[in-house]
């Protein structure tokens, strides 16, 4: 049960109701942070309209977490993959165990997978082996893909560009890099999602003038909760911890570059998610 009162742990400030129901197709809820209060962070974000959460399933333990959270509260959805930090502990038991999660009527996407060359917790020879295996479990249950990348966009694109007829949708969450390799996602039919990295004017700022070549069909938002906390929040909150309940001014910094209202960039959104991960987002 919570132990917060939920009206309480935001500022006034920081809680406002968008007319659009919202999709966060990235909340990391099974994050230890959010075992303390998970029943108010719920509360919170349908209070700000956010109505369906994909929760990102990063390994198979954390998989079978957002799958038990997905029937537990209405409107939540699991994803299903091995991130590639883990990708080294890829073996045929894992293999087996999330070919039986993407069985799952509440898992709507194949991962977190994809590539990282920026940290290399797995070698990148482990990396695109996990990766391709991942693709190919994709193809077979015909589900989308919620993908990682860091540094990686040209291994990436050549690998799904590879897969790309026998897979169905899937979307580079959390696109952080250049024109050129948004440009080769958008090629390769591929969705994007943006953060709150956008709200950062230390290190977001190159995506701003990038946001109007991403067409609304393709465009989705996201948390990536509870890390990233928006950097134009009107007020403090206490600790660093983002939350799906705060969605909303993420909306409202892609909307403004977008040159669209924060009603239309959110119901374009939400129609975008609902298709991609074929759910519906009221309940």
């Amino acid at each position: 049960m919570a132990t917060d009162n939920a009206d309480d742990v935001l500022p006034e400030a920081l809680r406002f109701r968008p007319t659009a129901p919202l999709v966060d197709i990235g909340a990391n809820l099974t994050h230890e942070s959010f075992q303390r209060d998970l029943d108010s962070v719920i509360t919170r974000a349908r209070a700000a309209n956010v109505t369906t959460m994909i929760v990102t399933g990063t390994d198979v333990a954390h998989a079978q977490q957002a799958v038990a959270m997905a029937k537990r509260y209405p409107g939540l959805y699991a994803t299903a993959g091995i991130h590639p930090h883990d990708a080294s502990g890829w073996n045929d038991a894992v293999a087996a165990q999330m070919r039986a999660l993407h069985k799952q009527p509440e898992v709507v996407a194949v991962g977190e997978c994809g590539l990282d060359f920026n940290r290399n917790f797995s070698t990148p020879q482990a990396q695109e082996h996990a990766f391709e295996a991942q693709l190919a479990l994709a193809a077979e249950s015909g589900l989308p893909l919620f993908l990682h990348e860091r540094d990686a966009g040209q291994r990436m694109r050549e690998i799904l560009h590879t897969w790309r007829d026998d897979i169905s949708q899937a979307v580079v969450h959390c696109f952080t890099a250049d024109q050129e390799t948004l440009h080769g996602y958008l090629d390769l039919d591929l969705h994007i999602g943006l953060t709150g990295w956008i709200c950062d004017e230390r290190r977001g700022h190159h995506l701003r003038s990038l946001v109007k070549d991403i067409p609304l069909e393709r465009l989705m938002v996201e948390t990536d909760c509870p890390y990233l906390l928006p950097r134009n929040l009107p007020a403090k909150l206490k600790g660093r911890r983002h939350e799906p309940a705060l969605l909303p001014w993420i909306v409202r910094e892609i909307a403004l570059w977008h040159n669209l209202s924060e009603a239309e960039l959110g119901a374009a959104t939400t129609r975008t998610a609902q298709h991609f991960f074929r759910i519906n987002a009221e309940f």
